[in-house]
C-alpha cells in the first residue's frame, strides 16, 4: 500500500478484534487501515497489551479510545516520516487532520508523549 501523503475519509473504527485486522485501533499509537498496520510515528503511548503496572494500563485505555474517537472524527491525512517502517515492519505515519497531527493533540491532552525513539514508563511518578 503507498502511503505518502493520503487523505482519507474516516472510516468506521473500533477496538481491534482478536484474528485477522482490517481497519481498527489497536491501541493509543497503533491501528490498521485497509490491512496495513500504522504506527504514529511522532508519538509514544502507554501500553496496554503487556502493560508494566495498572495505571499504564489504565492510561493506555484512555488513549485506545481517544484514538478511536480522533479517527472517527472524519477525513485525515497520511504524512511520511523519517523512516518508512519500524523495525516490526509498521509503516510509519504522521497522522494530520487539517494540517494538525493527531499525535500531537494526544500528547496535549496528556495521553501520549513526544517520541524519543523508545518506550517510556508509564508507571513512576511524572
Amino acid at each position: 500500500m503507498a502511503l505518502a501523503l493520503l487523505s482519507l475519509t474516516a472510516a468506521a473504527f473500533a477496538l481491534c478484534p482478536e484474528g485477522p485486522r482490517t481497519t481498527c485501533v489497536v491501541d493509543g499509537d497503533t491501528f490498521w487501515l485497509a490491512g496495513e498496520k500504522i504506527r504514529i510515528a511522532d508519538i509514544n503511548a502507554p501500553e496496554t497489551h503487556g502493560a508494566r503496572c495498572p495505571a499504564e494500563q489504565a492510561r493506555g485505555d484512555a488513549a485506545t479510545r481517544r484514538l478511536i474517537a480522533l479517527l472517527n472524527a472524519g477525513p485525515f491525512e497520511l504524512a511520511p516520516y523519517a523512516r518508512d517502517r519500524d523495525r516490526y515492519g509498521r509503516l510509519l505515519r504522521v497522522v494530520l487532520r487539517g494540517g494538525q497531527s493527531v499525535g500531537a493533540k494526544l500528547v496535549s491532552e496528556g495521553l501520549a508523549e513526544p517520541w524519543r525513539g523508545r518506550r517510556s514508563s508509564w508507571c513512576g511518578p511524572a
